[in-house]
């Protein structure tokens, strides 16, 4: 996951601390989710889709804005103003508060649990003749109590700047710096800390007629420290100093006016593995000008967090040989109009996994790569508007899984516990501007049952109702999750198993 260009995507454990992740939903202009490996773009650990926040230019956004929401689980406050700094730049500045509140046991009593964020940051835009300039930063304080019996304390901040210069109508050149601290403290005595220095650049230019090509590179220090508490988890060592450097290089040959073949490759070395390779190589066929056939095949890797090498404790200890998990992904697809109001795009993909991670006796267990398998599935999403004033959006997914263990292999879990995914998905979404100033907006997905830890199939629908009073003044009344008082979504070993309720918000947004 990267937010404005920033990843957020965490050394430690390989995954993202999502209680930490928090961006004004008014400022952000997309949010990219790709499907499938990125490793060529973005580097090691985009194996199976990658979630891109891009948000808006200061320049977007002028003014201010005032927005609470609240209701019978979550509030949640933001203030923000911008405007000009002179004929070339803007700023924008903003401080947030929310608190998600508890969620439910499976009898319906409160959980205990709730997540409290304070955040801050600002934004400015500059643009000169040939070039601009982007400096953003936040900062945040927190509480996340995941049970009545646990609390962490959560604190982070960032800065990043991006500068962009044309070099002429075919060619230009982008620099990116950012620097990134996060910090959590738990009550039984576990501390860490993270630290994140990140430069990259790359160069873009038209070769001939047919070749846009992008090639640069980047480099990478993160610096941590964990340090466990009494008979708790530790990580040996105890701080330590990781390098990522990267070089890469994509080509787009424009093979006729209709067919296109792009090919990339990222090398990128580590201080766990050396030296990773991640080619990818898509062809796409314009069938016409509203319809466009593709295929990829493309290599993704997934290396080793300091919890895979270094962790120990009485029962788990990290593998000292632990390498990379692999992917050669194959995929093809279709994306079209089917008329002036319809859309389709449909997405096969078979994904070859080798190595993928195991927990092996005997005590303490070890973390070691003695599983390969694959999935596949297909993916599609539509959208129809049957009326100028009504949107339907529709998607529907579905994977099977096939994994084995090597010879060799005793795996404490064996092969149920990794990737407990639902063998599919289904969603379906309308928005209807009933007038001018009401929308109502409704959100159904139904979800396959989980196979191991076993959690049934659920359907949710939500809701909202907005009122645009004014130009300036909007209200809104949204539920989630109505279609029953509360449902499982999945079970994870600590804390204990938990349910989302049903929760109604009322919203009352002035803009200036």
């Amino acid at each position: 996951m990267l937010i404005d260009g920033r990843t957020v995507y965490s050394p430690l454990y390989s995954g993202v601390f999502w209680d930490m992740q928090n961006v004004v939903s008014s400022d952000i202009e997309r949010i990219e989710v790709v499907s499938g490996p990125g490793g060529a773009l973005w580097g090691s650990n985009a194996v199976n889709g990658v979630i891109n926040v891009v948000s808006r230019s200061s320049a977007d956004t002028p003014g201010g804005m005032v927005r609470f929401s609240g209701g019978n689980a979550d509030w949640s406050g933001m203030a923000k103003v911008g405007g000009a700094l002179s004929e070339r730049g803007t700023y924008r500045v903003y401080g947030q508060a929310s608190r998600q509140g508890h969620t439910d046991t499976p009898l319906g009593l409160s959980g205990a649990d709730y997540l409290t964020l304070y955040q801050g940051g600002a934004r400015t835009d500059w643009n000169f003749e040939n070039a601009s300039l982007m400096v953003q930063g936040d900062y945040y304080e927190g509480v996340n109590r995941p049970s009545s019996v646990a609390k962490v304390d959560l604190r982070g901040g960032n800065v990043l700047g991006r500068w962009h210069g044309e070099i002429s109508d075919t060619s230009n050149v982008e620099i990116q710096a950012y620097y990134d601290h996060a910090a959590r403290a738990i009550d039984n005595g576990i501390h860490d800390g993270i630290n994140t220095y990140d430069i990259s650049a790359q160069h873009s230019f038209m070769l001939g007629d047919r070749q846009h090509i992008t090639w640069g590179g980047g480099y990478r220090i993160t610096d941590d420290i964990f340090v466990g508490g009494p008979l708790t988890s530790v990580l040996s060592p105890a701080q330590r100093t990781l390098q990522l450097a990267n070089v890469f290089a994509h080509d787009t040959i424009a093979l006729t006016s209709a067919l296109k073949l792009a090919l990339g490759l990222k090398l990128e070395r580590n201080a766990y593995t050396g030296w990773e390779y991640m080619p990818d190589a898509r062809l796409s066929w314009q069938v016409a000008p509203s319809t466009m056939l593709w295929a990829a095949v493309s290599r993704a890797a997934r290396t080793p967090s300091r919890f895979d090498r270094d962790l120990f404790n009485t029962v788990l200890a990290g593998g000292p040989t632990f390498h990379s998990e692999e992917l050669i992904a194959y995929e093809a697809g279709y994306r079209g109009r089917l008329a002036d109001n319809a859309t389709l795009s449909v997405s096969l993909f078979y994904n070859d996994y080798e190595d993928l991670r195991t927990v092996e006796p005997p005590f303490p267990l070890t973390i070691q790569n003695l599983m390969d398998g694959y999935t596949y599935g297909i993916e599609s999403w539509a959208t129809y508007e049957p009326l100028s004033w009504w949107r339907l959006k529709a998607g529907v997914t579905a994977i099977g899984k096939h994994l084995r263990l090597k010879p060799g292999s005793a795996s404490f879990f064996g092969t149920q516990n990794e990737g407990n995914d639902p063998d599919h998905q289904f969603s379906l979404r309308s928005e209807m501007s009933l007038t001018q100033e009401v929308e109502l907006d409704l959100a159904m997905r139904a979800i396959g049952a989980l196979p191991s830890p076993a959690v049934p199939s659920y359907i949710a629908l939500d809701a909202r109702l907005g009122w645009n009073v004014t130009e300036h003044v909007q209200l809104s009344l949204s539920g989630y999750n109505l279609l029953d008082a509360h449902h499982t979504e999945f079970i994870v070993a600590s804390p204990p198993q938990r349910a989302v309720r049903r929760s109604v918000y009322a919203t009352a947004r002035w803009s200036f």
